[in-house]
């Protein structure tokens, strides 16, 4: 069980209205470093396809390093406040910091955060959310663009964000890395590098502390090994690419680049995601069997997906030659539309699988339907977004304008639908970071090893 000392800590996030900004983050870990000379650094660890500086903060002089990196996908800003908080706290409490060097990157895509920050202080609605939504194509992505190779995949195509947490993890070689996630609606589900039961039991009692359920549903790929309920081992690229190509289809046309815990692992690091919904659904830890199929289930889902993309598809090719631009939105939709189709063939595939012979559970049901509703918001939303920037810079061609006013019609039944279907039980802010908050403090502690610091009090007791 959690340690009281644990507890007590958690109870140190304050009250939140909003996620912060960029300029916020990195305001508040400026400061710090001017507050705290003694203690701590402030380097640039890179810069932005932009021009934005990555800045890391270190705090303490331990022998023992640990890295926190907060904005790795840029519509999860959870991080962000999470490491201001974290970074507060270890000014302020030597014990926490568990003799280690602490390394704190207050965003690792501040490009693609700017443009996800107009949905930052809510309302936090379906619909306005996947509005002002992005998420960058799969080859622009920090969290997925470390070197990879692997029978006819090869990937080398490293951003400069990239590069430069690759230079932090070689140069500290850290016993524990996170890069700060979160989902969209559902339950709390943690990734772990390797199994570590004791850790697992603390992170899957974290959620409760707030009213929250685990998510036991669908994991975020089928590939994906599960340690325990809504403990998942980080996702593999070679273990993705040899599941996709054994359903036939081609899996160098869904995989970019490997992850920030691959590339770790070299130095025997311990990684850590905590991934949390900004909505909950009670449903979201029920494994209690329906009475539909989850064969029937799984071909739902394909048919909806493939739905998706084909509207999506039609609309994008239907204004393609009319395009002047190469936004970030347009990009995004140009990998994410064709990848839509490919997860509704994966479906297809597996829903007849032996495996597939049995009840789904209430927690399975959700998690595929929210799916559907979430990507619908979020491609639908980005592909908007993209119509929209062509006409603002003076691109209103007749078949730009036919393209986003009947986009926009079909956008607006899929945000009544996913109000009226998903849940609309908004999480308190600084329960999503106490808990974020918890889960890195665990890790660290745990990885670094609480006999070698006696004077830590933040372990598990039995």
């Amino acid at each position: 069980m959690l340690a009281p000392d644990l507890t007590r800590e958690l109870g140190t996030v304050p009250e939140y209205d909003r996620f912060a900004t960029v300029d916020e983050v990195n305001e508040c870990l400026t400061g710090l470093a001017a507050t705290h000379r003694d203690l701590t650094s402030i380097d640039r660890i890179g810069t932005s396809r932009l021009g934005d500086p990555l800045l890391c903060l270190t705090i303490g002089d331990g022998d023992r390093d640990v890295v926190v990196a907060a904005g790795p996908h840029p519509n999860e800003p959870i991080g962000g406040l999470t490491v201001m908080h974290l970074a507060s706290r270890l000014c302020a409490d030597d014990l926490l910091r568990n003799g280690a060097r602490w390394h704190i990157v207050g965003c690792l895509d501040p490009d693609g955060t700017r443009l996800n920050e107009g949905w930052f202080a809510g309302p936090y609605t379906k619909a306005h959310y996947g509005r002002h939504f992005y998420r960058p194509a799969g080859d622009e992505q920090v969290e997925w663009t470390f070197p990879f190779t692997y029978k006819r995949s090869y990937f080398d195509r490293v951003l400069p964000e990239t590069l430069a947490l690759m230079r932090l993890i070689d140069r500290t070689r850290p016993a524990f890395l996170t890069t700060l996630h979160n989902g969209e609606l559902g339950g709390v589900f943690y990734y772990l590098s390797r199994p570590e039961p004791e850790l697992q039991s603390v992170l899957t009692e974290l959620p409760a502390l707030f009213g929250l359920p685990l998510h036991v549903g669908e994991p975020e790929h089928p590939a994906i090994g599960q340690l325990a309920p809504a403990i998942f081992l980080t996702p593999r690229m070679e273990e993705t690419y040899d599941y996709v190509e054994a359903l036939g289809q081609d899996p160098t046309e869904v995989i970019t680049g490997a992850a920030s815990d691959t590339y770790a692992a070299r130095w025997g690091t311990l990684c850590l995601t905590a991934e949390l919904p900004y909505w909950v659904d009670p449903a979201a830890g029920d494994t209690s069997e329906t009475d539909i199929p989850y064969g029937e289930l799984i071909r739902t889902q394909a048919a909806h997906l493939r739905e998706t993309a084909t509207v999506l598809e039609e609309t994008l090719t239907g204004v393609t030659a009319d395009l002047v631009s190469s936004s970030p939105f347009i990009r995004a939709s140009r990998f994410f539309i064709p990848m839509l189709a490919s997860i509704a063939a994966t479906d297809e595939n597996r829903s007849t699988a032996p495996s597939a012979d049995r009840a789904a559970t209430a927690a399975e049901v959700s998690s595929c339907r929210d799916l559907v509703h979430s990507y619908r918001l979020r491609f639908g939303g980005m592909l908007l977004r993209a119509l929209e920037g062509e006409m603002a810079i003076g691109n209103g061609t007749p078949a730009i304008r036919r393209g986003c006013r009947a986009l926009s019609e079909t956008y607006e039944k899929w945000c009544v639908d996913a109000e009226n279907e998903m849940s609309d039980q908004t999480i308190p802010i600084a329960h999503l970071v106490a808990i974020q908050y918890g889960a890195i403090l665990a890790g660290a502690r745990h990885a670094l090893g609480a006999h070698e610091h006696p004077g830590n009090t933040l372990k598990s007791s039995s």
